[in-house]
């Protein structure tokens, strides 16, 4: 792993803390509802923009979730740019995360097919 990579990782994980921290705590935006979880962020080399991968667990409804998220980029790109100081703050692309519910449901076929054990 080259110097670069491993200071975008640092840096994508930097946004990742804060990001959560941010959209669990100050974000006042109505349709996003549910557990949202920053579980990955991505940013490009040029650090002008970051992926920002989320996980969204018992939302009334998953795509309006999504959508307050981007309509409030703005908001939480400006206040991560607040909390980190960088030179540069990333645009922020919101993107679903379905790997938890993925697991989940991997797990669910796991037990079905698993013979039960004898006690």
């Amino acid at each position: 792993m080259s110097d670069n990579q491993a200071r975008l990782g640092r840096i994508g994980e930097m946004y990742r803390k804060e990001l959560s921290h941010i959209i669990s705590y100050e974000l006042k935006e109505p349709s996003v509802t549910g557990l949202i979880s920053v579980t990955k962020v991505k940013v490009t080399n040029d650090l002008k923009y970051a992926k920002v991968y989320v996980s969204i667990l018992n939302a009334k409804d998953l795509k309006a979730s999504l959508a307050g998220l981007k309509k409030a980029s703005g908001f939480i790109r400006s206040e991560l740019a607040k909390k980190v100081n960088l030179r540069n703050t990333p645009e922020l692309i919101f993107e679903l995360d379905d790997s938890v519910e993925y697991g989940a449901r991997i797990d669910s076929i796991l037990k079905q097919i698993m013979p039960k054990k004898e006690e």
